[in-house]
């Protein structure tokens, strides 16, 4: 049986579904009409409108008019006799912008990591997709394999947690580099850029907390359900602004701007010297010297001055162990 829709397409609709049926056709190779209908949620006589329109379209050959082979054309006796589309001779489709081989190859990497997740895990969609890159791309794509991290351990383990309702306990390294065991109520997973987080209520600060899934070690899965806390508020993103945050101005790099939209204090920016002068809001000293590592060359931290000397003592720091390395006059060792 035929699908069927209460209102035919409108115009704007119709384009989107040519330029998505003809690939669809292409792909299938050979389909029936009710199979096409039911595929794109519309009526057979719709699928077979669509069938004869693109029969009479094409690309004009370099003269300006239509030659034969310029046009679409379809197996006729098929289409009229048995209800079913076959597209014998197509034009322009293969001009289109293919991946290159490595394009192909990040793609399909980033996807096998998702295909590694425990809620991915068999995921058909995902399988489909990388087969798809691999025959769309302009050569053959290279061969990966994307090894599983420790932080990918940890999630499955905390995924687990998730799931169950069971409480968590890990050890944790904070920021400050003090560590120390947890025992929490995971809430919910999320991630902020390449890194992700556990949002949790902590037993030990008695509120909720996020915890850096990369610094939780001996992550054990608790046969101890979790608590109900009505009373705590979850937040809805995954970092909130409190009494102890401070405020720090820093000149950046205009197209770095949109990767700092998490920690702006305000939406205002004054341009100096070909860069945007803005106020960020963070917790800690520790997370704007991350913040700047990870942005080299674009970002200037201006003020205030504790804020400038313990960016400028930690970069020190960490250029002095490069000149001991390299500085022979410094070494214990005579020189040869």
């Amino acid at each position: 049986m035929s699908a069927k829709r209460a209102r035919p397409l409108k115009a704007p609709d119709k384009l989107v579904f040519l330029l998505s049926f003809v690939p669809y056709l292409l792909e299938q190779q050979v389909v029936d009409v009710d199979e096409a209908a039911a595929h794109f949620g519309i009526g057979a006589e719709e699928i077979r409108d669509a069938v004869r329109l693109i029969a009479t379209s094409g690309l004009p050959g370099a003269t300006g008019t239509y030659q034969p082979n310029d046009l679409f054309d379809i197996d006729w006796d098929s289409f009229e006799d048995d209800d079913v589309i076959v597209i014998v001779h197509h034009v322009a489709i293969d001009d289109a912008p293919r991946l290159s081989a490595r394009e192909a190859s990040a793609l399909i990497a980033g996807l096998q990591y998702l295909s590694a997740l425990p809620e991915n895990a068999g995921s058909a969609s995902l399988a489909a997709l990388m087969q798809k890159l691999t025959a769309g791309a302009s050569a053959a794509p290279s061969r990966l394999a994307v090894a599983e991290s420790e932080a990918d351990a940890s999630l499955a383990r905390i995924r687990e947690a998730v799931a169950g309702g069971r409480q968590l306990e890990f050890d944790y390294r904070n920021a400050l580099g003090v560590g120390g065991r947890r025992r929490v109520d995971p809430l919910r997973i999320l991630s902020q850029d390449a890194d992700w987080y556990l949002q949790a209520y902590c037993h030990t600060r008695e509120d909720v907390r996020n915890f850096r899934v990369d610094r939780m070690s001996d992550l054990v899965v608790s046969e101890v359900p979790i608590d109900e806390h009505p009373e705590r508020e979850v937040p809805d993103t995954l970092f909130q602004t409190s009494e102890s945050d401070f405020d720090v101005v820093v000149d950046v790099a205009p197209e770095a701007l949109p990767l700092l939209a998490d920690y702006l204090a305000d939406s205002t920016t004054v341009e100096v010297d070909g860069r945007l002068r803005v106020t960020l809001r963070l917790a800690h000293v520790h997370g704007l010297k991350r913040l700047v590592a990870g942005l080299p060359g674009l970002v200037t931290v201006v003020g205030p001055p504790e804020a400038r000397a313990a960016v400028a003592g930690w970069a020190e720091a960490g250029l002095a162990g490069y000149s001991d390395a390299e500085d022979p006059a410094r070494s214990d060792d005579p020189p040869r």
